[in-house]
Formats: structure tokens, sequence, C-alpha cells
């Protein structure tokens, strides 16, 4: 099979690989779309992202959605045909994390494009079971590759305990952002604030069901939310941008007892954080680290159609083009929201 690989710092080759062999498990799935992240970006220009070095040569991609096209001996829910979605990890099952429950904390965790484990951009993967989910008949795989970027925002809103009438606030109107924001509406959230500057993704904010979009480079973003909030600023807040001012933001924005979940890795890796107000306020922090037990409600959510996922993605790249989708969707953040490969 053809495999993308990522052979130098900024260079994309391609080989040919085995063809994977199902185990008795495991599910040999033909890859349709597999989205690119900006985990991808930084890899492939930087070689590395914090603790997490690339070893090359190395496959990157995690975003997955396909067609099963084999299934081995203990299989029994799937079968030839099926479309699905691949939640990306395998973990030991049998860790503190894994019997808590709480698997996506796995130190043995085997992860898609991370490294030292090679990801999906080629044309087949073998996947254990328990990470492969059907999608209904009205979900296509473009919005299976979705569902992962979905699921982080799910469990960026899970972790904050989103609840039914709240208010909400999210820093950065990128991929994660938009879906932490249409998680948040799907959970109940009655207003999200979102806060960027790029007009396309503040444009697609609004599409998707912005209550209000702050571009920060216009109005102050603390001014604002508080001015639309009447002074008593929101519930729960996300922070998917990476910057490197808005946790502190955030702390101004949200009410005593609310809730922050951190998504963004900053590009300095140093944030501020106003530690005597977030004690007065009470204001509770949440890192987010990828997601657990999310997928089958996410896929339900886009299935019923609370979910906008298609019109999301606005780019799409051929399999040759791989190198050319990634450098784009790094350098034309003005006008690629979301961009993904198409096999």
């Amino acid at each position: 099979m053809k495999t993308a690989i990522m052979s130098a710092i900024g260079v994309i080759s391609y080989e040919d690989r085995p063809m994977p062999v199902p185990k008795a498990d495991e599910v040999l799935v033909k890859l349709e779309y597999v989205g690119i992240c900006g985990s991808d970006m930084r890899f492939l220009n930087d070689g590395r992202i914090g603790d997490f070095v690339v070893d090359l040569p190395f496959v990157l991609g995690h975003e997955p959605g396909g067609t099963v096209v084999e299934v081995g001996s203990a299989v029994k829910h799937l079968k030839p045909g099926d479309k699905v979605a691949l939640e990306p990890g395998r973990f030991c099952r049998v860790c503190e994390a894994c019997v808590q429950g709480k698997y996506n904390l796995c130190p043995e965790t085997k992860f898609f494009g991370c490294p030292p484990d090679d990801g999906v951009f080629c044309e087949y993967v073998a996947h254990g079971v328990s990470g492969c989910h059907k999608l209904p008949d009205n979900v296509n795989t473009l919005e299976g590759a979705m569902i992962e970027p979905l699921a982080v925002g799910f469990h960026a809103a899970n972790l904050a305990n989103a609840k039914y009438g709240q208010t909400a606030a999210v820093f950065g109107c990128g991929c994660i952002g938009l879906t932490a924001m249409m998680a948040l509406k799907f959970m109940g959230i009655s207003r999200v604030y979102m806060v960027d500057f790029l007009e396309n993704r503040i444009e697609m904010a609004n599409k998707l069901g912005a209550d209000y979009v702050v571009n920060f480079k216009k109005e102050d973003p603390v001014k604002k939310i508080l001015e639309l909030t009447h002074n008593e600023g929101v519930d729960v807040i996300i922070e998917a941008s990476g910057g490197d001012e808005t946790v502190g933001q955030a702390v101004s924005i949200g009410k005593h007892g609310a809730a922050v979940a951190l998504v963004g890795y900053t590009d300095s890796g140093n944030t501020t954080i106003p530690l005597s107000r977030a004690i007065s306020k009470e204001i509770s922090f949440h890192s987010v680290h990828r997601y657990r037990h999310v997928y089958p409600p996410a896929i339900e959510a886009v299935a019923a159609g609370k979910v906008n996922l298609k019109d999301m993605v606005t780019h799409q790249f051929s399999f040759d083009e791989l190198a050319l989708g990634i450098k784009r969707a790094h350098t034309e953040k003005d006008k690629i929201v979301k961009a993904v490969i198409k096999f």
C-alpha cells in the first residue's frame, strides 16, 4: 500500500509498505479521509511537540474515517462495507488509569501519528475493534474523520462540567474551538461567545452557531464579554487558541466558581495565570488530554443533525498533495479553516 513518510523536517515522500493483516480482534479499514491537524503541522515543521519528538522516518495523521474491508475472527459487530470512525488510541486496559476508565491517560498509549507510533496517512490500517466506531447510514466518512477533533471538544466540555442553561466562552475559532462551541451548544449551554481575529474563522463561527464572536484586534475580549453578560461573566471557558494571554483573560471573564478547560498548546510554553484572582473566584482549571468515552455520543450528535462538521471542512487535498495540504493549512490560516486529505 502507498504510505506517506515524513523523511526529514518539512519533507514528505512516499513508499510502498506491506498491506496490514488484521489480528483476531482487529479490523482492516480502507481509509477515505484523514484530517490535517495542527499537530501534523508542528511535527512536520518542528520535529516535536513538547516531549514528543519525531524519530524519522515517521508517518503522520490521526483523524481517520474509512470503510471496513476485512475483520478478524473475533470481531462480531462489524463487517466489510461498514463505514467507521477510528478512535486513534490503543491502551493497555490494565493500568490504574485504564481501570478507572480514564484510558486517555494510560502511560502505555499507542496513538496514531504521535511519536513513536506511526499515523494513518496511508491507504489501509489495521486497528483494534474497540477503537472502530460504526457510522450510521446518514453520516459519511468525511464526517467520520472529523469525529476525532469533535471528540476533543466534547471532552473539554465534559471536563468543564458544562450544564444546561450556562454561558460559555471559547478562545480560538480554529477546528478545536469550533468543535468545542458545537459540543457546548449540544450540551445545552445557552450562549457561547467566541474570540479570534481571522475573518474566515469568525465567519465560520457565526455560521456554525456562535452567539457573538469577538475580534480581539478590534475589541477587548474581556470588556466585550463582560458587557455582553451584564458584567456577570461566564460559567465555562475553553482555551483552544494557545495564546499566552488568554488564560489570564479567561480568569477575568469567569464567574465565581467558573471552570476553565485548557486545550491549546502555546508556542512559547509559558502562560501567566493571575493566581490571586483565580483563587478568590475559586476558578477550577482542567487540562485536556485528547478524550475518553465520547466517540459514540459525538457520532450520535452528528447523526441527529445537532453538529455540523461538513461545513467546517473548507479545503480537501488528494493523497499526493499531502505536503502541499499541510503547508497551506499552516501558512494560510486566513483562508483555510479545516483541511482534509481525500484518498
